[in-house]
């Protein structure tokens, strides 16, 4: 089961502070050059706690973790961060128009704790491997801070949106109303009827949750409550404080969830032959050009866009490349008959094999160009582009050897995956907006 807590968080006090001037993007999706720019709002932003600058004087008692934690002890000590007095839901509501521009969405979750279950036990599931640096560090930060900072993207189910009606129907004053640098307008409340926060409870209980963003978060929040199980065998109560982590709780149902593509872009490779490559490719895919010039791209894209939505539907995978050396643009969509997924692919479960971004990785990337899993996690010829029209441009402007297109992959289908026990590649999926952090913090004092 899927336990559900209110948290009394702590938030900032705004009266003192102005909300832009504090919270951040995730801390992965900070650039230095946000960071910089942060820096330059307040000297309370959270970026401070998030991305501690590494200094060379650093010692094992001072050190960017132990600063966190000492800002933290400041900006409570100063008023600026402060304990709601009682415990309640978050309900959290994000209006965003996507990258380029079209209509407004609008994404609603709710800001909660959650309970904190090993894979095995099947109450919560992922959908991505994770590398041991990111953990490290933020486990570093956790020991030394006792605080989840930033918010782990969950997903459920729940098609008659039962959880989101109940939240929302009194979610009429935002305790914080803030926009951020992608043009996202971000909205909290808080719900402390205990009603309420007991019938979303029991709706939240029976169902499987699906970690959309937050993998390293999670998985490092999981092994320092075992940590702080082992330091303090004799605790008593159980559940622990430690044994929850703070979590955003999204209706994959509802509208308003967007993933976008990540591109792929392809250089370096020794003895690039894009002809070679094609030739390999046709073993699997049905190979089709399209006469797209540079001049025409923009205009084209649309149209091609659509195709790779509608082979998605189709459940036939398919992605789009653009290579050096070939005028055009070229669709690869899996064959209808001949090609035997089991026994190319026996290390995957159907649900992967019906993924087109799997069958980019491993059947035109490794088997047609020779670029190993193990070279993608070293970052080996391959970067991750969101803007299709810069991946296609490198390309024909000089800067890569290849740049493949991929549909969007559906919320239900990430679940699917999440659900069979399997994940997907790496950068496979990215849900937009992200989660700001410095909404709430759960702090275990």
């Amino acid at each position: 089961m899927a336990e559900i807590k209110p948290l009394a968080a702590y938030r900032y006090d705004l009266s003192a502070v102005r909300a832009e001037d504090v919270l951040t993007q995730p801390y992965d999706k900070i650039t230095p050059e946000m960071r910089r720019r942060y820096l330059t709002r307040d000297a309370h932003n959270l970026v401070r706690v998030i991305l501690g600058e590494n200094l060379s004087s650093d010692e094992e008692d001072d050190n960017a973790y132990t600063r966190a934690e000492g800002y933290l002890r400041q900006w409570i000590g100063e008023g600026v961060l402060r304990r709601d007095p009682e415990a309640g839901l978050y309900p959290y509501e994000q209006t965003f128009t996507l990258p380029g521009g079209g209509a407004a969405h609008t994404r609603r979750g709710f800001i909660a704790l959650g309970r904190l279950e090993p894979y095995d036990r099947r109450v919560v599931h992922r959908h991505e491997q994770t590398l041991s640096g990111p953990k490290e560090d933020r486990l570093r930060l956790l020991r030394a801070t006792h605080t989840h900072l930033g918010q782990i993207f969950m997903l459920y189910s729940d098609p008659a949106g039962r959880v989101e009606a109940e939240l929302f129907a009194r979610a009429k004053n935002p305790v914080l109303e803030a926009g951020d640098e992608y043009g996202t307008r971000h909205r909290l409340f808080r719900e402390t009827d205990g009603g309420v926060i007991a019938r979303v409870q029991a709706a939240m209980a029976p169902l499987p949750l699906v970690i959309a963003d937050g993998h390293h978060r999670y998985e490092t929040a999981l092994a320092w409550s075992q940590e702080e199980h082992r330091r303090l065998k004799h605790y008593a109560a159980d559940p622990a404080p430690w044994d929850f982590a703070m979590m955003t709780f999204v209706n994959l149902d509802a509208p308003g969830l967007v993933v976008l593509p990540t591109h792929r872009v392809v250089h370096g490779v020794a003895d690039w032959d894009a002809g070679r490559l094609l030739e390999r490719a046709r073993e699997f895919f049905d190979v089709h050009e399209r006469p797209v010039s540079a001049a025409e791209w923009e205009r084209a894209w649309p149209a091609l866009e659509a195709e790779l939505a509608a082979a998605e539907q189709e459940r036939r995978p398919a992605f789009l490349a653009a290579l050096a050396g070939k005028p055009g643009l070229y669709l690869f969509r899996l064959r209808r008959a001949g090609v035997d997924l089991a026994r190319e692919l026996p290390a995957y479960n159907d649900e992967q094999r019906q993924l087109a971004v799997l069958l980019l990785h491993e059947l035109a990337l490794r088997r047609g160009l020779g670029i190993t899993p193990e070279a993608v996690r070293d970052g080996q010829h391959l970067r991750y582009e969101r803007d299709a029209h810069a991946a296609v441009r490198a390309v024909w402007e000089g800067g890569a050897q290849a740049a493949f297109l991929l549909a969007p992959v559906a919320p239900r289908t990430v679940r699917d995956v999440a659900l069979s026990g399997a994940v997907m590649p790496q950068k496979s999926t990215d849900f937009f907006p992200k989660l700001l952090s410095g909404l709430t913090l759960y702090r275990i004092e």
